[in-house]
């Protein structure tokens, strides 16, 4: 017998092992006994995959019900928070109860500084008589 690895394959080799089996019983009439527990066993599994068959199934079917549920939920539940917020107002921190964000009004940028006129009051390219100035070397002369 060749080695299987699925339960189909391992069940088809079982079957035909068993079919071997019958045909050459009256050759094997000393494994009677082991033979009527290999067919009582492997009559248990296929009815197992047949059941476990069916379940794929319905749990294939169950998958597809449940994402329709789901979708027409979050419709239903996206209309009624339009609701609730109409209801309550579109400010209202009781909004936040049922999980929707109140607004809160837009929080302004902050004027950024002029890099071409770092100081008030001058114009720009010209410079102030303290910048032409050195500084002098020694701060106590």
């Amino acid at each position: 017998m060749a080695k299987e690895t699925t339960y189909a394959g391992v069940l088809g080799s079982l079957s035909r092992f068993d079919a071997a089996l019958e045909a050459n019983a009256a050759d094997l009439a000393h494994l009677e006994g082991s033979r009527t527990r290999l067919r009582t066993l492997l009559s248990g599994a296929q009815e197992t995959a047949k059941e476990q068959a069916a379940l794929v199934a319905g749990k294939q079917e169950a998958s597809k019900r449940l994402r329709s549920q789901l979708n027409e939920a979050q419709r239903v539940a996206s209309g009624m928070s339009k609701l609730v917020i109409q209801h309550y107002g579109l400010r209202s921190e009781k909004l936040a109860e049922f999980g929707l964000q109140p607004f809160r009004g837009r929080s302004r940028k902050a004027k950024p500084a002029d890099p071409v006129d770092p100081q008030p009051g001058t114009e720009p390219g010209t410079t102030t008589p303290a910048a032409t100035t050195p500084a002098p070397l020694n701060p106590k002369s």
